[in-house]
């Protein structure tokens, strides 16, 4: 059995693989540790005999991390790493070590999804977290114009590929596999926070607006960090398929994924589990 594990700036998720799948996945913020209610969860994992591990995070969590396996399972621990290509994708940068290994498992794990449509044609329109075993369509309540209906994606068409987490990045996938680049933006609440260092605007609860139009503040500066990475994604989605000429599917992942999705029009595919996903591939 392989323990499936991904080391963000903030979180850690982990997972068992089930056959071809991450099974049920676990997310904590971690605070440069290995929190104990992960420690606790895996004391009672029996049988583990190989630990995976992406790592954008803190070393001192990738440390505890490895003494953990060797305490508990005593068994190989293998640190992915970033590569020119792998698992049927290309990546665009000339030195594949600066792309973070975050965005290089969600790309495979992408391209692993779109080769098996199935998955995508089994899922129910919700919109709420998918369940980590599948992936959930969903579709936007409020496009931006009432004449507009929901669009979905075409057989053969290229993917965009969104983490929202401590950063929000964007990265295109065509068809073939070939990585396009990407953006990168602070996540919502480096906006927020970024703003309010720079300037002296007064302190605000911290509470999601979507309004278009803030009568206050707080709301002004809470609905522009939830607003701007969602046009920044729809007009991501709107070059690509230029590019491409046809409609291109959009993945979202991370722990800020479900505060974008209400802004988001046409078809998307909420997948919490993208990077673990793409992770199970090197198992």
């Amino acid at each position: 059995m392989k323990l499936l594990v991904e080391i963000g700036n903030t979180s850690l998720k982990w997972a068992l693989l089930d056959a071809e799948l991450p099974g049920p996945m676990v997310a904590a913020r971690h605070f440069g540790s290995l929190p104990i209610d992960v420690l606790a969860s895996w004391e009672k994992l029996e049988s583990v005999d190989g630990v995976l591990v992406a790592s954008v995070g803190p070393a001192s969590v990738l440390d505890a991390v490895s003494s953990a396996t060797a305490a508990y399972w005593q068994c190989p621990l293998e640190r992915i790493e970033s590569q020119a290509a792998a698992w049927g994708i290309q990546v665009a940068y000339q030195e594949p070590a600066r792309l973070g290994v975050d965005r290089f498992l969600a790309l495979i794990g992408a391209q692993w999804l779109a080769e098996r449509p199935e998955l995508l044609a089994n899922a129910e329109p919700d919109p709420v977290r998918a369940e980590p075993k599948s992936v959930t369509a969903v579709i936007a309540t409020k496009p931006l114009h009432d004449s507009e209906s929901p669009q979905t994606p075409e057989q053969g068409c290229a993917t965009l590929v969104i983490d929202a987490g401590t950063a929000i990045t964007f990265d295109a996938l065509l068809a073939d596999g070939r990585h396009r680049g990407g953006q990168i933006l602070p996540g919502i609440a480096m906006l927020r926070e970024s703003l309010l260092q720079g300037t002296r605007l007064p302190p605000h609860q911290a509470q999601d607006h979507y309004t278009p139009w803030g009568a206050d503040t707080g709301p002004a500066i809470s609905a522009a960090s939830l607003q701007a990475p969602a046009a920044l994604a729809e007009r991501l989605r709107s070059a690509l398929q230029q590019e491409t000429g046809k409609i291109p599917r959009l993945i979202i992942t991370g722990g800020d994924a479900d505060r974008l999705v209400p802004l988001l029009r046409r078809t998307i595919h909420l997948q919490p589990d993208l990077v673990l996903m793409g992770l199970a591939r090197f198992a």
